[in-house]
């Protein structure tokens, strides 16, 4: 890890730039039927949804006249939830609170609190709580939604041609089985990764005060992740060292250029030679099916040392450069952090008639809003909603990265998003990532899915289990202590199979590592089911396929040798078991965090 660059990061990244807005945002009512359900270790609030709300804010106070507070469940970025239910586990068991609910138009801005409710979350008094989830097996179904299948994060692609060593594997071949093993075993089909225009990748230069283009390594890149199947997605960006305004502004341990350009004009051309390269080397067919995006983050200082209106410039300029190659080509952004700036793009895109095929944005912490609400309000419904990056901290080096929760996390947020955003990029594939310098040893909290040395974290067997859901989507209701908040299902059903996704978890990482308090018996009804199939569970859960567990168990230091290497691929796997069940029903213990996959199967037929 470069000191330098995570100081700087660390003293820079909650910067955000102008939020000075010559708009207004519409007044929402506040949510209305309001709940609050105390539980063991949980209160569980619910209400009605609300007409333009891209999310809500749950709001708490003890006692009767207590200022009411945002509830923080320690993500380090939005608090806001974009639909209720919300379970809060931060709350003492026994103490007495007020809730209410805030509706929020846009990140910056929250409305009137609803009226208040009150709960007791309840002590533990030594059992373990029930829910009931009954699945309806003979509904016709839906098609289930896939949002982690359009695209996932990488480090910057410029790493695929890297042959340096970390932890003693090489950087490029690895990163690459990474991304295969994301196109062949979980079906992702695009990676979206920083720094096309880095020097690294030698795009531009100006000789004798002239521009000059050489894309010959881009194309090694892209030539690269074609060949495992994948698309790019095209962040434009960071800025060239020869066309930056002010080369000395840079972000990351690889010294990202974030100032604006010096010439818009140059930028356009820029951008324009290189949608055109791309359109004669692998076909206009081909790049249609790409997206184009406008940068990284502007709305924080540490990416984009100018200023919004700078950045509404060059997204003008930008999709004037796509689009003279083609009209037909998607063009999007604001690719804003923590929601910011949907709004800015879109209402400025609006008044000077400059397009916006895709709305961009990212979050952690918290499954993604609900951004529909603003394409509406300003005339864009038809743009797709791309959460360009998403995971469970925005944090470099957190230990959550590694954990179980992590695993568990993913799977809320992409239940959460299924149905309403084109794709939630989980930020990002491999622990091959470099923004403030090389992994410093094997488990160090990186964002990735999967180790240096290419072993699957909890996130990554979250990924798994999802893959293993089938097409149709099946009805789902529950009830009891934390049923529809704490624990959540998904069923879905395809030929012979019955599989049923299960999960307990609170969104508060103050209990990561595990809370027995909020431990649930879970009583799945499956009517309607053949007695005769067979029922297999598969189990992620602290110390099963917990990768950091098993390294503390092998005593792993900084960097695992060859054969601990393959002891921790045997022992970090998640276990799939037979299941007694009785022919309507099974029962399960959920611990939080945890989950597992019961799935039915018709037996083979002689």
């Amino acid at each position: 890890m470069h000191d330098d660059a995570k100081t700087d990061w660390d003293a820079r990244i909650a910067l955000r730039s102008d939020e000075e807005r010559a708009f207004a945002f519409p007044d929402l009512d506040p949510p209305k039927q309001v709940t609050a359900t105390g539980g063991a270790g949980q209160v569980t609030i619910d209400w009605t949804p609300v007409d333009g709300a891209a999310g809500y804010l749950i709001l708490r106070s003890t006692g009767d006249h207590g200022p009411l507070e945002p509830v923080d469940h320690h993500s380090g970025d939005l608090l806001s939830v974009p639909a209720p239910p919300y379970v809060d586990t931060t709350c003492t068991p026994g103490t007495p609170y007020r809730y209410a609910v805030a509706s929020v138009p846009e990140v910056t801005a929250s409305g009137r609190p609803s009226n208040t409710v009150t709960a007791v979350p309840l002590v533990a008094d030594g059992t373990v709580p029930v829910v009931s989830v009954t699945v309806d097996t003979v509904a016709k179904g839906t098609e289930l939604a896939r949002p982690w299948v359009p695209m996932v994060g990488s480090e910057r692609l410029s790493q695929l041609l890297c042959t340096d060593l970390t932890g003693g594997h090489e950087i490029g071949t690895e990163l690459e089985q990474a991304l295969r093993r994301m196109h062949d075993e979980i079906g992702v089909r695009t990676v979206r990764a920083h720094a096309i225009f880095h020097d690294d990748t030698r795009v531009y230069a100006e000789v004798d005060g002239e521009p000059a283009y050489d894309f010959s390594v881009v194309d090694a890149i892209y030539d690269k992740l074609l060949a495992l199947g994948l698309r790019p997605v095209v962040e434009l960006g960071f800025m060239p060292r020869d066309l930056a305004s002010d080369p000395d502004r840079t972000v990351f341990a690889y010294g990202a250029i974030i100032s604006p350009p010096k010439s818009y004009e140059r930028w356009h051309d820029l951008v324009r030679a290189l949608v055109q390269h791309l359109v004669e080397r692998y076909g206009l067919d081909e790049v249609l099916t790409w997206d184009f995006e406008v940068w990284n983050e502007a709305n924080l200082e540490v990416f984009w040392s100018g200023t919004k209106a700078e950045y509404l410039h060059l997204y003008d300029a930008t999709a004037a450069a796509v689009k003279s190659v083609d009209q037909r080509l998607a063009i999007g952004g604001p690719s804003s952090a923590a929601a910011g700036w949907v709004d800015d793009l879109l209402a400025h895109a609006a008044a000077e008639g400059t397009p916006v095929d895709f709305v961009s944005t990212h979050t952690y912490g918290s499954p993604p809003l609900d951004v529909q609400a603003s394409l509406d309000r300003h005339g864009f419904s038809d743009a797709r909603i791309l959460w360009t990056e998403w995971g469970v901290t925005p944090t470099h080096f957190n230990p959550i990265n590694d954990s179980v929760f992590s695993g568990v996390f993913l799977l809320r947020g992409m239940k959460s998003a299924a149905g309403r955003v084109d794709a939630l990029a989980y930020w990002v594939a491999s622990d091959h990532f470099e923004e403030l310098g090389r992994p410093p040893r094997f488990l160090h909290g990186g964002f990735g899915l999967q180790t240096v040395g290419g072993l699957a974290k909890p996130r990554y067997h979250a990924m798994s289990l999802l893959s293993r859901l089938g097409p149709v989507e099946l009805p789902v209701t529950w009830s009891g202590d934390g049923g529809g908040s704490l624990v959540e299902a998904w069923a879905s059903h395809d030929d012979d199979r019955i599989a049923v996704l299960l999960w307990n978890l609170t969104l508060d990482q103050t209990k990561s590592a595990g809370a027995p308090e909020l431990s649930r018996t879970v009583h799945v009804q499956l009517p309607g089911v053949d007695p005769s199939w067979q029922a297999t569970v598969t189990t992620l859960g602290i110390g099963v396929g917990d990768v950091a567990a098993a390294a503390a168990d092998l005593g792993i230091g900084d960097w695992p040798s060859d054969e601990q290497l393959a002891e921790l691929a045997d022992r970090s796997r998640m276990v799939s078991t037979p299941l007694e069940w009785n022919g309507s029903a099974l029962e399960l213990t959920l611990p939080m965090p945890s989950a597992v996959l019961v799935e039915l199967l018709r037996p083979h037929q002689d």
